[in-house]
């Protein structure tokens, strides 16, 4: 495991060598679920890409039909983590070394290594050493609501953000603040899209029902919040691909599994955000490029 430096002190930066973006999760398979086709988007236009994981997802449970939990489900979802990132061009994975905490009140939420655990301060120390070593100018994380409220997710976002806090900040971290991040976004899905994707799922016959409105209104974001729109239709290959890493956690029913590539491209051939905080812009709507706006 590598050390951890807790102070912000390090050697000062220079101008930007490159573009660089860095997204922020809970677990292995958020990065490809959530971003796999920005990943690869990047990737493949020079970007350096890169990943830091908060845990290796040990509460995870197997979705491959008639396979039996595997005795380090941890390990085996590294190498999940690691055959995707490979697939979508990430160029760096690292982990802050905590442990999956599970669903709310599960009993993996009092093992002492859980995320939700972890000294605030610990984990700020150790996502502003990410900051500090590749100086991304954007950073991508859940928004405050985890997605749907996983505790893993909730907390990734806070500690995101306190970090993206203090590398602003001359008097917390002076080296950083030379030059910190630019901008922060939030992953976002739009209701409108949420609701347009469902549909179609229960029309094929995914799902067993039409989605509620009550279900839209809850895990999709207003349409006004989404201020990004990245196309991956020329990537979503390489998100599928990408997807079926993770073999344990994909379920019989996941439309990565059922659905043509044609439909794919047509349902889920965007990713969209959130930018919640920009240092030196004013914030806009209708980008559809994370880097807009940043000097090259």
């Amino acid at each position: 495991m590598r050390g951890w430096l807790s102070s912000c002190i390090c050697p000062a930066g220079g101008e930007w060598m490159s573009r660089t973006l860095l997204v922020l999760f809970a677990h292995p398979d958020d990065e490809t679920f959530a971003t796999g086709g920005t990943l690869a988007h990047y990737a493949r236009r020079g970007v350096r890409t890169l990943l830091g994981c908060a845990t290796r997802g040990e509460a995870g449970v197997v979705h491959e039909e008639g396979a039996e939990p595997p005795e380090d489900m941890g390990k085996v979802r590294e190498e999940e983590l690691r055959c995707a990132c490979r697939t979508l061009g990430v160029e760096e994975v690292r982990f802050l070394d905590y442990r999956d905490s599970g669903m709310v009140g599960s009993p993996d939420n009092e093992h002492p290594r859980a995320f939700v655990r972890a000294d605030p301060e610990e984990v700020a120390g150790r996502i502003l050493s990410l900051f500090r070593e590749f100086r991304p100018q954007v950073v991508i994380t859940f928004g405050p609501d985890g997605g749907y409220g996983h505790p893993d997710h909730v907390a990734i976002h806070r500690h995101t953000v306190e970090a993206w806090q203090r590398a602003g900040d001359p008097e917390r971290c002076p080296d950083l603040a030379q030059d910190p991040p630019r901008k922060l976004y939030y992953l976002a899905r739009p209701r409108h899209y949420y609701r347009r994707m469902r549909q179609m799922m229960w029309q094929m016959g995914l799902l067993e029902q039409a989605p509620a409105e009550e279900e839209v209104q809850r895990l999709g974001v207003p349409d006004e919040k989404v201020t990004t729109t990245v196309d991956i239709r020329d990537v979503l290959e390489l998100k599928y691909q990408a997807l079926r890493c993770h073999r344990t956690q994909l379920p019989p029913d996941s439309p990565w599994r059922n659905l043509p590539l044609d439909l794919l491209r047509e349902y889920l051939g965007y990713e969209f955000f959130t930018l919640a905080a920009v240092r030196g812009e004013e914030i806009v709507t209708g980008e559809d490029d994370l880097f807009a706006g940043l000097a090259t």
